[in-house]
């Protein structure tokens, strides 16, 4: 069908030049006409003028383009349109202004965070991927959320030719291979955690299969306390854990694992292997983790899903804190003798560590840390490089800002007594005076929780307080 004619343009009275009346146009970018029967002026770009113009149109009388067509240049001109307002829209915005808000819980990362095959690859060992103040919320000098969204860690082939490297055990080489990575990317995130007033946070390091120290913890010692008393904010619990090390397992364990943080919402989840040699990579992950989403949590108990912990006397010690003191209270080792028998779990080789004795450090099984050297100490930690045994590392890290770690009897990182044939071991008029004790399994833990918080009578109170 033919088009009806366009009725010619109206003669428009003396006016400003049309270029005048056109704002904001590059010059030589857009050419503009009136159109006729109504006065608005329609600007179009040149780049399309080799097609139809409806400006050109209405000063000669031209008919409308065929229906087809004009859906065509309507389509382009949307498309261009688009293309116009995307581009702008990018140039005007920073890559972190697309990341202003906390990630929400999920079982992996966006797409476009994945690397290409498995998380982690076997072969690979780390892969999945470098005073007196109170603490603030503006504490933190760093990212406002996790900033490591994708793998990026390559073997360190410049060890590889060294004769002490070839000498070493396969496990300390993939280490030293990998050391260099520091930091991988999140797979499970609850930064609500620190929302509100939160006095203090429990972070339990724990692994993917161990699900039932996890569900022990919670019905015990983990609950969350909506206040801990005396105007003192929440009781906040996370577990810490990494990717199964078994690359057969991990699709099956990671599914069972995001069903358990579906129900419970505690877990943080690293990109990395969960092994004896990565627990230093969840203390440096938990460090920039709480400098980022908890600034001004005053106080952190961290511990392992293996241990016995009782909250009212954490928080009875804590009373008289305050958060910017150089707290870091626990099991200390004074001039501890790095192991050099192959056959024990902490041997270290003397390439790795020459000194004959380590710094002071706190054992791992469970430490009390003021929310302000916590931040500090991520900080030192940065500074040196990854330590195979993780709370050695810390105890290094400590050295760095010259803090001594303070020794408490409360804590009893070996057992009450170190003869594990003991009966001490057993006793619950012990287990209710002490702050944290090493080692239980989930059955002796639920066990011992039911005991000390019955009507439990004892001769006497122990005063380790």
């Amino acid at each position: 069908m033919a088009a009806a004619a366009l009725p010619r343009a109206r003669a428009r009275p003396s006016s400003p030049s049309l270029a005048a009346l056109c704002p904001l146009r590059p010059p030589g970018l857009f050419s503009c006409s009136a159109v006729a029967p109504e006065p608005p002026l329609v600007c179009t770009p040149n780049w399309v003028r080799g097609f139809w113009n409806p400006g050109a149109a209405a000063r000669t009388g031209a008919l409308h383009p065929p229906p087809g067509k004009r859906t065509l240049y309507k389509s382009m001109a949307l498309a261009l349109a688009l293309l116009v307002a995307v581009t702008v829209f990018q140039r005007s915005l920073t890559p972190s202004q697309f990341l202003q808000e906390p990630l929400p819980a999920t079982l992996e990362p966006p797409k476009a965070q994945k690397p290409s095959g498995h998380l982690v690859n076997v072969d690979s060992f780390w892969k999945s991927p470098s005073n007196g103040v109170a603490p603030s919320p503006m504490a933190s000098q760093g990212p406002q959320v996790w900033d490591v969204i994708t793998t990026n860690c390559s073997a360190n082939s410049n060890l590889t030719h060294h004769a002490w490297f070839q000498s070493l055990e396969p496990n300390f080489r993939q280490f030293l291979t990998y050391r260099h990575c520091r930091y991988f990317p999140m797979l499970l995130n609850h930064p609500e955690k620190c929302e509100g007033d939160v006095y203090l946070l429990v972070v339990v390091k724990s692994v993917i299969t161990q699900h039932d120290r996890r569900e022990a913890i919670r019905q015990t010692w983990g609950h969350e306390w909506e206040s801990a008393g005396r105007g003192r904010g929440a009781v906040r619990t996370l577990f810490l854990l990494g990717t199964a090390s078994k690359q057969e397992e991990r699709a099956h364990y990671q599914q069972l694992l995001a069903y358990e943080d579906r129900l419970y919402h505690d877990i943080l989840q690293w990109d990395f292997l969960d092994s004896f040699f990565n627990l230093t990579l969840k203390e440096i992950h938990f460090l920039k983790w709480l400098d980022i989403y908890c600034p001004s949590v005053p106080f952190i108990f961290k511990g392992d899903d293996d241990v016995f912990v009782n909250p009212t006397n954490l928080l009875e010690f804590l009373a008289d804190r305050k958060p910017w003191e150089n707290l870091f209270v626990g099991d200390v080792l004074q001039h501890a003798r790095p192991i050099r028998r192959k056959d024990n779990k902490y041997y270290i080789p003397a390439v790795l560590y020459s000194k004959s004795s380590y710094p002071p450090y706190a054992g791992g099984g469970g430490f009390l840390m003021a929310g302000g050297l916590a931040r500090r100490l991520r900080q030192a930690c940065d500074t040196l490089e990854l330590y195979p045994i993780d709370d050695v590392f810390l105890g290094m890290c400590l050295e760095v800002l010259g803090v001594q770690p303070t020794g408490h009897d409360g804590f009893k990182t070996f057992g009450i007594s170190r003869n594990r044939a003991s009966r001490m071991n057993r006793e619950p008029c012990f287990y209710r005076s002490m702050l944290v004790v090493h080692k239980l399994l989930p059955a002796e833990l639920l066990a011992m929780w039911g005991l000390v918080h019955g009507n439990l009578t004892c001769s006497r109170k122990l005063q380790v307080l």
